[in-house]
């Protein structure tokens, strides 16, 4: 059994068509095809979509979502090019599978060229296809680019219903201008690249994970102990108070000034939006507002679904 898909997110559409797979075929093992980079990337230079998850994560959400084997096809020019039949002959036939599931909006080959009805003709007499109709979350269709415009539009609450989950930033925690411990709210930041989905600017409430298998202070967790998390007041943006110019993901763990996550590897999950981005007037002006934020984070998560 073979599912084909970009898959960027890993959301309940695409965790559907896994379901839909293993209903299909039971006890046939599953082999989850996906590709990297995002092949819009590839055909425009520059143009692809801002990417919902790492590649690691991408791979870890497909294992949870039930499948036994993620394959990841490099996405190259030379790919890009290859007609639907031999895309088909190189990377589908060689599973041999007994029906291959893709959502009924799959394109493969140059130029997207391949269909699903495409598809089935080239797998007549060696595999079966299965076209699946898209996933809705209400009336809204539930696909990697509404959750990006959630995210452009600074709503993580309704990227969260459309993922089943919140939005996850994750990186390794760097050394910043160390405005925030000089001010009393000492952060965890997180550059954001550019190839990367992130939220609008603002302050947000969530919650900050521990990734590389350490406490607080660095030390390892004994076996099977679960990551620590801790709740945050979430920035967003370049600093404009300070003229800043580079975008960071900015973490204020609440009640606590004792982390030690300089080059951590971190994950921040955002549950709730707080405020847009403001420029302020002067320093007293800004810590006057961080204690409003992070009162308003408290309430925020408060009983929240995300805690």
């Amino acid at each position: 059994m073979v599912v084909i898909g970009n898959f960027d997110g890993v959301h309940p559409g695409h965790q559907e068509v896994l379901a839909a797979a293993r209903r299909e075929e039971p006890g046939v093992p599953l082999v989850v095809v996906t590709f990297w980079p995002h092949p819009a990337s590839v055909v425009r230079p520059g143009g692809g979509p801002k990417l919902l998850t790492s590649l690691e994560d991408r791979v870890a959400l497909l294992r949870r979502a039930g499948a036994d084997e993620v394959r990841v096809i490099d996405f190259t020019p030379e790919l890009s090019r290859l007609s639907p039949a031999r895309f088909v002959d190189e990377f589908v036939v060689p599973l041999d599978p007994v029906r291959v599931v893709v959502g009924e909006n799959f394109r493969f080959g140059h130029k997207a060229s391949g269909t699903v009805e495409t598809l089935t003709e080239l797998g007549r007499g060696r595999f079966a296809v299965t076209g699946l109709p898209l996933y809705h979350v209400g009336d809204e269709e539930t696909c990697s680019s509404n959750v990006r415009l959630a995210l452009e539009a600074g709503d993580v609450s309704h990227a969260a219903e459309l993922l089943a989950r919140p939005f996850r930033f994750r990186g390794v925690v760097k050394h910043g201008d160390k405005r925030g411990r000089e001010l009393g709210f000492p952060t965890a930041n997180l550059p954001v690249p550019n190839a990367y989905a992130c939220p609008a600017d603002g302050v947000y409430a969530g919650w900050v994970t521990r990734l590389d298998g350490c406490d607080a202070h660095g030390r390892l967790l004994p076996d099977g102990e679960e990551p620590p998390t801790w709740p945050a007041a979430i920035s967003v943006g370049s600093n404009p108070t300070f003229d800043g110019a580079d975008r960071r993901v900015e973490s204020f763990v609440l009640d606590r000034d004792d982390l030690e996550l300089y080059d951590a590897p971190i994950a921040v999950d955002f549950c709730s939006r707080i405020r847009g981005q403001v420029k302020f007037g002067g320093i007293d002006e800004l810590v006057t507002q961080m204690d409003a934020d992070v009162a308003a984070v408290r309430v925020a998560l408060a009983g929240h679904p995300c805690s």
